[in-house]
């Protein structure tokens, strides 16, 4: 059974989303305020977060870098905010996806599930291929990357997006089909989350990020991955 914490100031919404939640099975931990949510991430280690933006003693963001300072947990923003510099300002600070109020409850749930999806470990038995570049490396069955002797935290979506791209080395991967194989069928337009996560792991694998050698953007088609 997964553990979700909801992260909003507004009751009504609050216990809709726990009467839908529980009816589905899961464990559901609330806070009203973003020092709430911190103090209760660390405590309950939910299995991901749904958070509201507008809360009332801070930001959201900073809610999310508070979080990803120390957890890879998946982080799904619930928020009233459209405009698409706040949707890549949260995604930048560590979201994994970003729903706009109003709402589906059925949208909302199959990108919850998708998120589970992505932060769930391995399979024991699986490829056990190891990917070598100069400056790092990418172990493919144990979910796990090295740059200069060192493990590279990655969030799950972070993986997810490196994965498919190290999965087919040399081969130009569409925009849509990279948003539907990381982040589900309901998805082709988002385009804006690529060019988040793109800068992010060039940023944390790239000896140059400014000139990429492994991560290349083929404009307006994709991405591809070099060795």
């Amino acid at each position: 059974m997964h553990r979700v914490l909801v992260v909003d100031d507004e009751p009504q919404l609050v216990r809709a989303l726990v009467i839908n939640l529980r009816a589905r099975r899961y464990e559901v931990d609330t806070a009203p305020d973003g020092a709430t949510a911190l103090k209760l991430a660390a405590e309950r280690r939910p299995d991901v977060v749904i958070l509201d933006l507008g809360l009332p003693d801070m930001d959201g963001v900073d809610v999310i870098r508070g979080i990803r300072g120390w957890t890879r947990v998946p982080i799904l923003v619930l928020s009233a905010r459209h405009s698409s510099d706040e949707k890549v300002e949260a995604l930048d600070a560590g979201a994994d996806d970003y729903v706009t109020k109003p709402f589906g409850m059925d949208e909302l749930l199959a990108r919850l599930r998708a998120a589970v999806r992505r932060a769930e470990p391995a399979p024991a038995a699986g490829d056990t291929a190891v990917v070598e570049t100069g400056t790092f490396s990418v172990d493919l069955a144990a979910k796990k990357v090295h740059r200069a002797g060192r493990d590279v935290r990655l969030t799950p979506t972070e993986w997810h997006l490196l994965e498919v791209l190290v999965r087919h080395t040399g081969r130009l991967v569409s925009q849509k089909q990279l948003l539907r194989e990381v982040w589900g069928p309901s998805y082709g337009s988002e385009t804006n989350y690529l060019r988040v996560y793109m800068a992010q792991l060039r940023r944390k694998l790239e000896a140059d990020p400014s000139h990429p050698r492994h991560f290349i953007t083929e404009p307006g088609m994709g991405y591809r991955f070099e060795r």
